[in-house]
């Protein structure tokens, strides 16, 4: 399989426009049918296609946004995108903003190309301690 990187991040980039103009129509092109949004809330929250594009018509909204530390990870048929975000959400008066993990899952079918499958958001703990300790665990930086 050709490398699918910028393809992949295109996607998910298109995916989070379409979010922030409200625009369900889009979404729903770019989302399979049997996607899944999982919230970091607590308790973490799944909402199905149905439920998240008619959120985006009741009040739940992405109103700006910035990726960072893209990867891309394609899998046979599927890719993962995962990226650290600043994010601002809404659901009605209530705004949550600051940096989070969202991760986006891409499957590639016979007809329609690459469609959404999944898509967590959850918050990033602002440690810098924390991510300094878990850096000196990975095995392949040359210390």
């Amino acid at each position: 399989m050709a490398d699918i990187s910028g393809q992949i991040e295109a996607l998910s980039l298109s995916a989070m426009r379409a979010w922030v103009a409200g625009d369900a129509k889009e979404m729903k092109r770019l989302t399979a049918r049997d996607f899944m949004m999982l919230i970091g809330s607590t308790p973490p929250q799944l909402l199905d296609r149905p439920s998240f594009l008619a959120a985006m018509d009741r009040g739940f909204a992405c109103t700006r946004f910035t990726l960072r530390e893209v990867v891309v990870r394609p899998t046979g048929k599927t890719a993962w995108f995962m990226a650290g975000a600043e994010l601002e959400l809404a659901l009605g008066t209530k705004v949550w903003s600051g940096g989070f993990l969202m991760t986006d899952q891409w499957r590639k079918g016979p007809f329609g190309g690459w469609k959404m499958t999944e898509r967590s958001l959850g918050r990033l703990d602002a440690d810098e301690g924390l991510a300094a300790a878990l850096s000196r665990l990975q095995l392949w930086v040359a210390r």
